[in-house]
């Protein structure tokens, strides 16, 4: 649990802040775009390699520590750069390493839930504390030292996660031996395959609103130390949801579950395209809980019934690649370009769209799953 803590602390610097800090810097909207987008890139290589080493090791916990060890050295070596080439080969080194981080603490905590028969929620509402913590404490440590000073508390919560890393233990799981082939073949699945397609509409939506809400409160008014706010609020609700999954999970499929998070994503994406004050924003950020957090919960569990049991952190990381990768690099790359063409209210309306466009997908394929019969996506 306190991993998930620290390990959540250091993607909330990077989703709430980094986007700031390079427009601190003078880059266009573009640039920024582009430099968030080529994270997401790294991730797509990086969080299948690590998810197989995991499964081929029979360990997360040797994978999670290197990560952090070159997460921290890539922090360090972060603050000698000052030029937007350099920043494009230190973005991709650093979510080199700090993508498996999150993606493989995430994979533990979903076994270890099984293990010790709690609610996933339960475990991994601890990293969501830590993501709106963090965006809280940081928004006013950065107000004070200034956002130039980024990888400070960056490195610092880098290295407070590489000292919890060596306390947590690894769960057994099957003794099958993990080969690449198997790692391919989960590629081929139909089913996992358009489920993964049509969650990626829907998460291209929410990528776009981690990477751009930064610059949307600043843009409206608001000061730096109310990113923070704006995130702690979302997250804190996101772990009130986590929290209580016991109590509403088993309501309906975890298939409905996710079809209504995506028809909220899209309601929630609409109001903030109306937004004048930035202070309206934290009430509509209450609505994370019932977006996010619903959705990562049913979405992981229906990939657990997709994957063999052997390669299940391959399986979670290559859901993980898709709704936070794939959909990352289209969320900056499109996000961008639609600011600077047009305006940040403007992406909102647009990302609503994508969200509604996922969400009419997968009813018509659970429809379609219902009237076949098949096994795979019998929920």
């Amino acid at each position: 649990m306190a991993y998930l803590f620290f390990a959540h602390s250091t993607i909330t610097i990077i989703n709430g802040y980094f986007p700031v800090f390079f427009k601190s810097q003078g880059l266009t909207g573009s640039q920024v775009g582009l430099l968030m987008a080529i994270g997401p890139c790294a991730t797509i290589i990086a969080q299948p390699m690590w998810g197989y080493l995991s499964d081929k090791y029979k360990s997360i916990k040797k994978m999670i520590v290197i990560a952090l060890i070159g997460l921290s050295a890539t922090a360090v070596t972060f603050m000698l750069v000052n030029s937007y080439a350099g920043y494009l080969v230190m973005m991709f080194i650093l979510f080199f390493f700090v993508s498996p981080t999150t993606a493989l603490g995430d994979s533990l905590a979903q076994k270890t839930s099984v293990q010790k028969k709690v609610s996933f929620g339960r475990i991994r509402l601890w990293g969501s504390l830590g993501f709106a913590i963090t965006s809280l404490v940081v928004g006013y440590v950065l107000t004070w030292i200034g956002v130039e000073k980024i990888m400070l508390p960056m490195l610092v919560m880098a290295l407070v996660a590489l000292a919890v890393a060596f306390s947590i233990k690894d769960v057994p799981g099957n003794n099958k031996p993990v080969t690449v082939l198997d790692a391919v073949k989960l590629t081929t699945n139909p089913s996992l395959f358009l489920f993964l397609l049509l969650a990626f509409f829907i998460s291209v939506s929410h990528r776009a609103n981690d990477i751009y809400l930064g610059l949307y409160v600043v843009e409206l008014g608001g000061p730096e130390a109310m990113i923070g706010w704006a995130w702690f609020v979302g997250v804190t609700a996101e772990a009130l949801i986590f929290a209580t999954t016991a109590y509403w999970y088993r309501k309906w499929s975890p298939l409905t579950f996710v079809i209504l998070a995506g028809v909220l994503y899209g309601a929630r994406w609409i109001l903030m395209a109306f937004v004048e004050n930035p202070w309206l924003i934290l009430p509509i950020q209450l609505s994370h809980g019932l977006t996010f957090a619903v959705f990562y919960i049913a979405a992981f569990q229906i990939i657990n019934k997709l994957i063999p049991e052997h390669l299940l952190a391959t399986g979670h990381v290559l859901f993980i690649t898709v709704i936070f990768g794939l959909a990352g690099i289209v969320g900056s790359l499109f996000g961008g370009y639609i600011i600077e063409a047009t305006s940040i209210s403007t992406l909102y309306l647009i990302i609503a769209g994508s969200a509604f466009i996922g969400s009419i997908g997968l009813v018509i394929f659970q429809k379609k799953s219902s009237s076949h019969h098949t096994k795979e996506v019998s929920y």
